[in-house]
């Protein structure tokens, strides 16, 4: 199965700016690896909670489209809300 988000760059940064990001049903990421330098994200939630109930979403390269880019990465770690059914942070390496 392929998976492919689109994904925003993020500029402003801070627990302020991520609250405000998980208010608009938005979840704030990161990406790094390969020896370039870390991006960090912006993804869209409703569509990342479907998906990751599939198994594959794991285990398998993910494309993620940035400014038109498309960038290969697997799933490294996930932080979910201790309580709600709701995703908190995502760590992304690239592949």
């Amino acid at each position: 199965m392929s998976f492919v988000f689109q994904a925003e760059v993020r500029t402003d940064m801070g627990k302020g700016a991520s609250r405000r990001l998980r208010h608009a049903d938005l979840v704030p990421a990161i990406v790094y690896g390969a020896d370039k330098e870390a991006v960090t994200l912006t993804l869209d939630h409703k569509k990342l909670i479907i998906a990751q109930e599939n198994p594959a979403f794991y285990s398998d390269v993910l494309t993620l489209v940035v400014n038109g880019e498309e960038m290969k990465v697997k799933v490294k770690d996930i932080q979910r809300h201790p309580v709600k059914p709701k995703l908190v942070h995502l760590d992304f390496v690239r592949a």
